[in-house]
């Protein structure tokens, strides 16, 4: 098929502006095997080079997100670009006593303002479901004493969100007690109202994990042991990772020819002399009571910032002791 002087002006210079087979085909009223057909005689005909600038068959290959590689209850996130502010905490395992951690987190959510609030896991303790025998004959809070004190206490995190802030819950194995007790002795009452964590807590949504933009991920746990922050960043790769689980407030980062990376442990917001915790058996414990606050620019996260309870009432935050 012969063509103009003119329409060959035109589509060089279309091409020039596209710099794609496919864009320079859909203006043209051509197919791609057509338009790389025609470029081609056109570079030997002028003499001149007509380079592909603007490939679609890179674009049509781009990776999904991560949040979009798994089902929202599986999986939840939000972009980074979205974010300024983000607090995280851990292993609540809320009773009737409200910790000093616990009254930071409040101060520190009407201060900071994040966008993004998530409960890390083991919010619910679960005593009476727990695997460890009983001492002493002592007396365990009853599920039911349990789910009132997380729906106070999360209550009151509700009550000073800003506007618009997402609360998230990363579900931890504690709080996985409740539906597992109840899966494995009365299976039958699957899909009643109240038969899941998730029924009791509307305003929270729940997942395993939680993903800022592509590259920093929220989980209750992943590998164990006091230098997990340091192991799950190894295993994840180049990825921040902040988990719970552990009860040690630290952060541990990697540097390598990507950039700078976080493994981050988030603490607990239990106090750990607490009674929760009397199958430790009076051992010496490498946990530390607070909380991580985390901050994003220019699509990164900044080094993570460490909330820690240092006396009653009093936590260390950026070189100073602050009164809650």
């Amino acid at each position: 098929m012969k063509h103009s002087k003119e329409s060959d002006q035109e589509f060089i210079k279309l091409w020039k502006q596209l710099g794609s087979p496919t864009l320079v085909g859909k203006k043209m009223g051509m197919n791609p095997r057509s338009t790389l057909s025609r470029r081609r005689n056109l570079e030997i005909r002028y003499g001149i080079e007509l380079p592909t600038t603007n490939s679609q068959r890179d674009a049509k290959k781009e990776k999904p997100k991560k949040i979009d590689l798994a089902a929202h209850n599986v999986r939840r996130g939000i972009d980074i670009n979205k974010v300024k502010k983000v607090i995280v905490f851990s292993d609540a395992h809320f009773t009737d006593e409200t910790t000093t951690a616990f009254k930071a987190l409040i101060k520190f959510i009407k201060k900071f303002k994040p966008e993004v609030i998530i409960c890390n896991g083991d919010a619910f303790d679960g005593q009476v479901l727990s695997r460890f025998p009983s001492i002493n004959y002592d007396a365990k809070p009853t599920v039911l004493e349990e789910l009132e004190s997380c729906r106070w206490h999360l209550g009151e995190i509700e009550k000073v969100r800003p506007a618009g802030c997402r609360l998230i819950w990363t579900l931890g194995n504690h709080d996985m007690r409740y539906e597992s007790w109840l899966v494995n002795k009365v299976p039958e009452y699957s899909g009643v109202d109240g038969f899941s964590l998730k029924y009791h807590f509307p305003n929270w949504e729940t997942c395993w994990s939680f993903w800022i933009g592509e590259d920093t991920v929220i989980k209750h746990r992943f590998k164990g042991g006091r230098t997990a922050g340091y192991s799950n960043l190894v295993a994840a790769g180049n990825t921040n990772i902040i988990t719970g689980h552990t009860h040690v407030l630290c952060v541990s980062p990697i540097s390598n020819y990507q950039g700078n990376f976080f493994g981050v442990q988030t603490g607990c917001l239990a106090d750990p002399m607490s009674s929760t915790f009397e199958y430790c058996e009076d051992s010496p414990k490498d946990w530390r009571s607070g909380f991580v606050v985390l901050s994003f620019a220019e699509g990164r996260m900044l080094m993570p910032e460490l909330v820690m309870v240092c006396g009653e009432d009093e936590v260390d935050f950026r070189g100073e002791i602050i009164t809650v």
